[in-house]
């Protein structure tokens, strides 16, 4: 059985700051570590695309990587 309960943004941040700073920096870790993943897989979602395949990647890192031998010759 789930239960939920209502409580403000300022709610949290008062019960939040009653804990241990390092508590307080565990629960900031995981909530960056939460959003960072979340931004991730947005930006992933975002350019997904089978348009390309790894053979044209791989065509186009060997052609730039030719380029830049050459420029050093």
């Amino acid at each position: 059985m789930n239960a939920t309960i209502d409580i403000s943004y300022n709610q949290v941040l008062l019960l939040l700051q009653q804990m241990p700073i390092r508590s307080q920096l565990r629960i900031g870790k995981a909530l960056t570590r939460q959003t960072i993943r979340a931004e991730l897989n947005q930006f992933l979602e975002t350019f997904r695309t089978d348009e390309i395949s790894e053979e044209d990647i791989l065509a186009e890192v060997k052609a730039v990587r030719r380029k830049r031998y050459a420029k050093k010759d």
